[in-house]
């Protein structure tokens, strides 16, 4: 859609005249919502691994928590409205059943346990329909743009769009600073929680919702970031969000009021009649009180009483139904969903509903864009590549200093098996330490794919893509600090494959570590897997195919000898004989064998090596492809 035929217009509080002149074109209703789990022994689990199915929610406690074997209603038979160009916000102490709400009205929780009808226009939703239609709150715009809106928009148009909404929701001093994270500074608070939502509303939603997007801001800020949703929803859409305890300020530019208390309903309606509410329930407020400390810790305390929540329920439903039934009142809207749709589109809202599949951009472009995000961000923070390459260096240097020079001896050859191993190990080990990388993205991809913002299939490619330059530079590493320090053979073409040989050892190990990531919910556990797994691999010969071709790259020349003449008691128990003795002992060789042998002759070459190992039935190059087979394959579970 083009953004210069349709500009976003921002609506002063006092400039009401547009919105009377038009008609409301979307309404949400939602009837008796009644959500319930199924407890089970305590645990508790990161907030940001939170899966869009999972029961509980994050307004049960800091980090969810459920608890034994009991069933627990989190939603008692809530019903409510909320039309285009309103907030409806949902209050109410912690516990109270706020985000879970939230989730519920979002699809963003399991159907199987949620009881109740949510319907916009009369229309029930389905899951595809809302994900076109919203945006959930929870890098930069661009990024998002690129993601949320379809292709047919030309770069031109979708920075148009992007500066449009840097200079609505006043980042215009923050556009080209970092947002930051617990390490780096950025952006303030409160320009980190405006950032937040252009994210989402890049593509121009008809339905916005926010779970507490005030909480931790200063009274200014959190003032500032409901003024620009405020004018959000004066553009056209539905603005649906959670709130702790609202500043009075706040209070003024909210449209309507849920109330909720420990899942049950107490109020709905709006701020305006919320002291008559009280008032007709014999418990005025005072000209100097503030509003809603009072309503909060009105019912904090009516929580504590004898009847708790049952008295509040009942108090809510007699004052509504009975004085005041307009509150529940659930608007009008003269268009079927489709028909409003169409109009709002007109007007330049939904600016990705122009894409007929699910996703706003074909399979290719999200790769394009998500490689060009994860270089970006890896180009930001470079002390990480210095993390990972610098181990490298200094394994590498302490192997060769280890291991330098080795000799074409019995021990030389002994060791270089030594040396092959300790590499392979090594090459697996550094691929652990993307494992928190990992983790962190995970939070994001799970929110961005919530919204079919792209295809974890892209997300899995694109990521893999912009491993490799790392990996290979990784295997550079260890291969120019050992390759000539320990003499190793083959001259360049010896080297090229020992430089593949490490590419794919890490190739191996940095997939198998992206698997165990996606599978694990905690960093910790994500280790201790690992290193099992690793322990267990070294036991039972899992880096087989990296070590037997690059052993193979070593002694597949049949023409070199690394054990000579009297060089064959030198791993055995006669070492410690004198020289003459062994010379008497290679001529009763040479007598019972037929085969003249001196000090000079040849006993053992590589080929002999090989076959004493039993590395005969693959050839180096086998020994390549099956290590890069078993890197996909772990990509592969990765992306399952």
């Amino acid at each position: 859609m083009d953004v210069g035929e349709h500009p976003h217009q921002v609506i002063e509080l006092g400039d009401l005249t547009s919105l009377t002149a038009r008609p409301v074109l979307f309404v949400m209703s939602f009837n008796n919502l009644t959500y319930t789990v199924a407890s089970h022994r305590k645990t508790t689990i990161p907030t940001c691994f939170r899966q869009n199915n999972e029961l509980l929610t994050a307004d049960t406690v800091e980090g969810q928590t459920s608890m034994r074997s009991k069933t627990k209603v989190l939603l008692n038979d809530i019903s409510g409205v909320a039309k285009e160009g309103e907030i409806l916000a949902v209050l109410g102490a912690s516990g109270s059943g706020k985000s879970t709400l939230i989730d519920a009205l979002a699809n963003r929780i399991s159907r199987e346990n949620l009881k109740g009808t949510v319907t916009l226009n009369g229309e029930a939703l389905d899951s595809r329909l809302l994900k076109m239609l919203s945006a959930y709150l929870e890098e930069t715009l661009m990024f998002s743009a690129e993601f949320r809106l379809p292709r047919s928009l030309s770069k031109a148009k979708k920075k148009a769009r992007d500066q449009a909404v840097i200079e609505e929701l006043g980042l215009e001093n923050a556009a080209k600073t970092m947002i930051g994270d617990e390490h780096r500074r950025g952006v303030s608070g409160g320009e980190r929680r405006r950032v937040s939502i252009p994210i989402d509303i890049i593509h121009d939603p008809v339905i916005l919702f926010l779970d507490e997007p005030t909480s931790g801001l200063d009274s200014t800020s959190a003032f500032m970031v409901v003024k620009i949703l405020q004018r959000i929803a004066q553009s056209g859409s539905i603005v649906i969000m959670s709130v702790h305890q609202p500043s009075h300020r706040i209070l003024c530019l909210l449209d309507r009021l849920l109330f909720l208390s420990h899942g049950h309903l107490v109020y709905s309606g709006t701020p305006a009649s919320l002291p008559i509410f009280f008032s007709e329930l014999g418990y005025p407020i005072s000209e100097n009180e503030n509003l809603m400390e009072f309503a909060l810790d009105f019912i904090n305390e009516i929580e504590g009483s004898p009847e708790g929540t049952k008295r509040l329920v009942e108090l809510g439903k007699s004052w509504q139904q009975n004085k005041h039934p307009k509150d529940l009142d659930s608007g009008n809207s003269n268009m079927c969903l489709k028909s409003a749709i169409t109009a709002s589109i007109s007007r330049g809202k939904l600016a990705s509903s122009s894409s007929t599949t699910t996703f706003a951009n074909p399979f290719w472009i999200e790769i394009l864009v998500l490689t060009k995000r994860s270089i970006k961000n890896s180009s930001r923070m470079p002390e990480l590549f210095w993390a990972r390459l610098g181990p490298c260096l200094f394994v590498g240097s302490l192997l060769a200093s280890i291991f330098w020079p080795l000799d074409s001896s019995p021990k030389g050859a002994h060791e270089r098996s030594g040396f092959f191993v300790y590499l392979t190990v090594s090459a697996f080990l550094h691929c652990v330490d993307a494992l928190p990388i990992i983790l962190q993205e995970r939070c994001i991809l799970t929110r961005e794919t919530a919204y079919s913002a792209y295809r974890h299939s892209s997300y899995v490619l694109s990521y893999t893509i912009a491993d490799i330059p790392s990996l290979m530079i990784m295997s550079a590493a260890f291969t120019v600090t050992t390759f000539w320090a320990v003499g190793l053979a083959g001259g360049f073409p010896g080297f090229v494959f020992f430089f593949l040989t490490n590419l794919t050892s890490f190739w191996a190990g940095s997939s198998l570590v992206a698997f165990i990531s996606a599978a694990v919910p905690h960093i910790m556990l994500g280790y201790i897997i690992i290193v099992v797994l690793l322990g267990n691999f070294f036991l039972f010969s899992g880096f087989l195919y990296p070590f037997q071709g690059a052993m193979q790259n070593e002694f597949d020349d049949a023409s070199k000898c690394f054990v000579r003449g009297v060089q064959m008691f030198d791993n055995t128990p006669l070492v410690e004989i004198p020289g003459d003795m062994k010379m008497k002992f290679l001529k009763m060789l040479s007598d019972a064998s037929g085969t003249r042998i001196n000090s000079t002759t040849c006993i053992t070459t590589g080929a002999d090596i090989l076959r004493e190992n039993g590395f005969t039935d693959l050839n180096k190059w086998q020994c390549l492809w099956i290590t890069v087979a078993w890197g996909f394959f772990f990509r592969v579970l990765f992306y399952f």
